[in-house]
């Protein structure tokens, strides 16, 4: 069930980014978190903003050693009118046998050519 409402999510992702602009920097977060934990190249290189590109191999690859990868309570808003959007939730991964739980945090996001794009961690101002 939880694949399917993922693949959903991208897929909309998808719809969305064709579409034209994004203008909800939170909305993009939350795309861009999803398409990093399923993989999926094409969304993650469509919402990283060009200051991010070289790490474009590292975004995409993030998760393919482990298993299960997926977000849990994902929640996500930005920081009154700033480049920050704070998200709240967790990725879970395993590792071997082991599960492992990444807290989301605040990200950061630039306008490029009018749409919103995601350009890494960082605090909170």
């Amino acid at each position: 069930m939880m694949k399917n409402a993922l693949l959903f999510v991208l897929a909309f992702a998808l719809i969305l980014a064709a579409c034209g602009a994004q203008s909800d920097p939170a909305k993009v977060v939350e795309d861009y978190l999803s398409a990093k934990v399923a993989g999926d190249e094409q969304v993650i290189r469509s919402l990283l903003c060009s200051e991010m590109e070289a790490n474009a191999f590292q975004e995409i690859h993030a998760f393919t050693s482990v298993s299960g990868a997926h977000i849990e309570g994902m929640e996500c808003a930005r920081v009154d009118d700033s480049d920050v959007v704070q998200c709240q939730g967790k990725i879970v991964a395993l590792y071997g046998t082991e599960e492992t739980e990444f807290p989301l945090t605040a990200y950061r996001v630039v306008q490029e050519d009018g749409e919103w794009k995601w350009c890494g961690e960082t605090a909170v101002p």
